[in-house]
């Protein structure tokens, strides 16, 4: 039987979440995915939950629809397919395995770290993470990390920043450490953060918000399309539509790209999930393929600009039909530029984007809250029907764009 989710903590394979279509259990990867072993564990979730598989912003897996019986039995499925997880505190790494650009190679540093942990056995709060960022292609800026470390080139080598408590634009830069001392640095701060309680954040370590000098971000990032390899291979990377699919569409995807020679998948954070190694004419193929089962494979898709959560009916707490609505938006609301355009939340708790975006939509027992500039828990400008949202936010779009013209 699967143990009683806490609200607050995170759930994984022994301790799904309750919620509105079932128990919902999340998966941190390790590291890239034999494509059997994800066939198989798309048929689990198809067998043992509804099917729908989601990937989160920070590049979990999330399978929806579980049961008290059927939980356990999924947690059996993916215990025997030896897919490498992060068994408690999250390990964040790159992406891209084998990406030329990167500094260092992240994976024997997160592997080395997550023996270590285990080892130390130290009580910490359920949602503390570390992240390894690499300097590649594919930066980790836009994650949120207790413990942040970034490689930075020097001339005795590649080096590692060390911050603490936020993503690359708020995290405080506390120091940096050669690659080798880096598991014995990162295991002090957990210690130290254990020290202060079981709800203890690396946030608790530092002092007051303006005396801390953030890390310098980098260019934004992209998972979606082509990526060199090295010795010549690429990668391909495709979004979810609002961050889900069904498992007979990954099923489909993930066929597609074992047919043009790919042996692995890695889920990436932005919603996106990445699959190699392709030669550049196989890729390209690939990617033809995987449009068609209604994957992203354009970052200019306007699916990509906007962000919604499950919503009615999947979510207990929605109150509309998030993701439904945000596919209607797509279709029939012009939206330009790069980054979050839009929330649509199903409630006013915000879980798919807690940050502002320049309009949020949230569900409300009035209908459709609007929210311009701010996150889900500010006070709506106004409510529409459901069924008026689309004219609504043509009309706040056309205002908006009149304003800026003046």
């Amino acid at each position: 039987m699967s143990k009683t989710f806490v609200r607050g903590a995170c759930p994984g394979l022994s301790a799904p979440m309750a919620t509105g279509d079932g128990l919902l259990a999340r998966l941190v990867p390790a590291g890239p995915i034999p494509l059997d072993a994800f066939v198989k564990l798309c048929e689990a979730a198809r067998v043992h939950g509804n099917g729908v598989i989601e990937i989160s912003a920070r590049g979990s897996l999330q399978v929806r629809g579980l049961e008290p019986i059927s939980a356990p039995l999924f947690a059996e499925i993916i215990a025997a397919l030896g897919i490498e997880l992060c068994a408690s505190v999250p390990v964040l790494i790159d992406p891209l395995p084998g990406d030329p650009s990167a500094l260092i190679d992240t994976r024997p540093l997160a592997a080395a770290l997550r023996r270590a942990m285990a080892e130390g056995r130290l009580e910490l709060a359920p949602k503390v993470s570390v992240l390894i960022d690499g300097g590649g292609r594919i930066s980790l800026d836009a994650l949120r990390s207790d413990i942040r470390l970034r490689a930075i080139a020097a001339s005795e080598g590649p080096g590692l920043q060390l911050a603490l408590a936020g993503d690359a634009r708020t995290a405080a830069i506390v120091g940096t450490v050669p690659p080798d001392k880096a598991v014995d640095a990162v295991m002090t701060l957990l210690s130290a953060i254990a020290a202060k309680g079981r709800e203890a954040r690396a946030a608790d370590l530092l002092p007051a918000r303006e005396a801390v000098r953030p890390i310098a971000p980098r260019p934004r990032a992209e998972a979606i399309g082509l990526h060199p390899l090295k010795d010549g291979a690429g990668a391909l990377g495709v979004g979810l539509a609002f961050g889900h699919a069904q498992a007979e569409a990954f099923i489909k995807l993930l066929e597609i790209a074992a047919t043009h020679g790919a042996q692995w998948a890695r889920p990436a954070p932005g919603r996106a999930l990445l699959l190699g190694a392709f030669s550049e004419t196989h890729a390209a193929a690939a990617k033809r393929e995987a449009q068609r089962f209604d994957f992203i494979v354009a970052a200019t898709d306007p699916r990509r600009r906007i962000v919604a959560c499950p919503g009615a009916p999947a979510c207990a707490s929605g109150l509309i039909a998030a993701r439904a609505l945000a596919a209607e938006i797509a279709r029939d609301v012009p939206l330009s530029g790069e980054g979050v355009a839009m929330h649509v939340s199903g409630c006013a708790k915000g879980c798919a984007h807690p940050a502002s975006a320049a309009l949020t939509v949230i569900g409300a027992e009035r209908g459709c809250g609007l929210i311009a500039e701010g996150t889900a828990r500010v006070a709506p400008n106004r409510y529409v029907d459901p069924s008026e949202l689309i004219a609504a936010l043509r009309s706040e779009r056309s205002k908006r764009r009149e304003a800026v013209d003046a």
